[in-house]
């Protein structure tokens, strides 16, 4: 079966979470990171692919380099669509990389518009006459306006976008989106016709996203988050089954965390309060040659095996602030991304069945470290936080990508203290 549907994703936990939407949709949907190749396999009879890549904060070339690539990938398999996920803050700069992404995209698949809307209700991420909210803040009052990476100061998504394509950026606002999917494309076409390029959506609620996904189901390249995913998934013909195989009985469960959002904090607090094993890494110790894996790692080997443990880089703004000034923010986030990645590997050659990663970086320094180029996508523990499927040398496992704001604050305890199927 060729695939109905295929997603470029921006970040390995923004992979996750919109191939969670496309499941949710009634899509039986795999997920690979990284760039594919010919020799990437996909699970069988998959109605829907994500390419998660790690083009979030590269620059812009090469972001755009690895989501051609990726886009004639999913092309060769049959896609006829291909949907642009970012997340639902919009994390981005002055200079990309949503609309150097999204244009190449569109001049490849000679696409004269496309619909952006980055909402994702259940998450707290609304759109209103083209202001992002998170909750009940603008996203510039929110904490994201100290994202480490991609610090957003500004709400208003018209000119966020505007700032990063040299195309014309229009609206449309959340009136037109109640009176439906055909008032919707009446509009999308409005502004086709008067040179817009790139429209902007307003969505409030999920039976928003679904009418959005309505009006864009024959635009070539769409963009978004992952509830305008959801509503498109919904627009195709009902599928078949989307099952999954079962999160592995056996071995132990772990989190390796390195977002230092403020949900993530949370979660960290959540897991040591409830008195589970919790091992806090010095990344300046480690940056001085001090070998804290092997340190981690014999602390892991001293904990009784019947319990969850958890392994964080994580750090409030102020700790990371302290740990950028001495490396550079860069060098900061290598040595994250080195310690999780050799952690993540030597934790499942240790018998980890059950491995839950906070943070898109550390995802994906993680799929890499274990070698993980493809997996089935399950159900999940919280909105937009599904359990996956892989298989790797060391035997089968069970992997939740959780981006650093997602999930609620008890998700680790919940998705790892009990068994596998009471936690679905």
């Amino acid at each position: 079966m060729s695939l109905r549907i295929g997603c470029i994703a921006d970040d390995f936990t923004g992979g996750t979470d919109v191939a969670a939407a496309f499941r949710r949709a009634g899509l039986r949907t795999a997920l690979v990171f990284g760039t594919p190749d010919d020799t990437t396999a996909l699970p069988a009879d998959c109605d829907a692919a994500v390419v998660a890549l790690k083009s979030r904060s590269t620059p812009a070339d090469e972001a755009v380099a690895e989501s051609l690539a990726a886009q004639r990938w999913l092309w060769a398999r049959g896609a006829a669509q291909v949907y642009f996920k970012y997340c639902s803050t919009f994390d981005s700069t002055p200079r990309g990389n949503i609309g150097p992404v999204t244009d190449a995209l569109m001049d490849a698949a000679g696409a004269a518009v496309t619909l952006h809307c980055p909402a994702s209700p259940p998450n707290g991420r609304t759109v209103y006459q083209g202001h992002l909210f998170v909750h009940d803040r603008l996203l510039s009052d929110s904490p994201l306006r100290h994202h480490p990476l991609n610090p957003m100061t500004d709400s208003a998504l018209v000119r966020l976008l505007s700032a990063q394509t040299r195309h014309p950026v229009g609206l449309v606002d959340w009136a037109t989106v109640r009176r439906g999917a055909e008032a919707v494309r009446d509009a999308v076409l409005a502004h086709q016709r008067a040179g817009v390029r790139h429209v902007v959506a307003d969505a409030l609620t999920d039976d928003d996203l679904a009418v959005l996904g309505a009006a864009a189901l024959e635009l070539p390249v769409v963009a978004g988050a992952a509830g305008l995913a959801e509503g498109l998934g919904h627009a195709y013909p009902t599928a078949g089954a989307a099952t999954a195989e079962p999160v592995p009985r056996e071995g132990r469960a772990a989190v390796l965390a390195g977002s230092c959002s403020a949900r993530t904090l949370e979660q960290i607090a959540q897991f040591y309060a409830a008195g589970l094993p919790s091992l806090h890494l010095d990344v300046l110790a480690a940056a001085t040659g001090r070998d804290v894996t092997g340190e981690a790692l014999a602390w892991y080997d001293e904990q009784d095996p019947a319990l969850p443990v958890l392994v964080y880089a994580s750090a409030s703004p102020e700790e990371l602030a302290a740990v950028q000034a001495q490396l550079g923010v860069a060098e900061a986030a290598a040595r994250v991304e080195e310690l999780l990645g050799a952690l993540a590997s030597r934790l499942v050659e240790r018998g980890v069945r059950r491995l839950l990663v906070a943070g898109g970086e550390t995802s994906g320094a993680v799929t890499t470290a274990l070698g993980v180029r493809a997996v089935l996508v399950g159900e999940e523990a919280d909105p937009g936080v599904p359990w996956t499927y892989a298989t790797t040398e060391h035997g089968d496992l069970a992997l939740m990508l959780k981006s650093g704001n997602f999930g609620a604050p008890d998700l680790f305890t919940r998705a790892l203290a009990a068994p596998a199927e009471e936690t679905e």
